[in-house]
């Protein structure tokens, strides 16, 4: 009966390699556009834009539409219950 190891073979390594490689690469690219999203957001409120509305815009248009109006009827129940705060 041969005897087992619990190294990884050398092909599981080269993929593991690869895997990896892949992933750090496209962390460095989300880093990236994250840098060139914040230079975006920094030159619209340059030009008097609200940062934090446009987010906020962003986030709504992402949104599956019924989902928005669900939460915004969601919303609309919770302020008038607040006394329209």
């Amino acid at each position: 009966m041969a005897e087992e190891t619990n190294e990884p073979t050398i092909v599981g390594s080269n993929r593991l390699v690869s895997f990896v490689e892949r992933i750090e690469r496209l962390m460095e690219e989300m880093a990236e556009l994250k840098e060139d999203t914040k230079e975006v957001f920094a030159e619209a409120r340059g030009e008097g834009f609200d940062v934090a509305t446009m987010r906020r815009a962003i986030r709504l248009r992402a949104m599956d539409p019924a989902k928005r109006q669900e939460q915004e009827a969601l919303l609309d129940t919770y302020m008038a219950a607040l006394g329209g705060l």
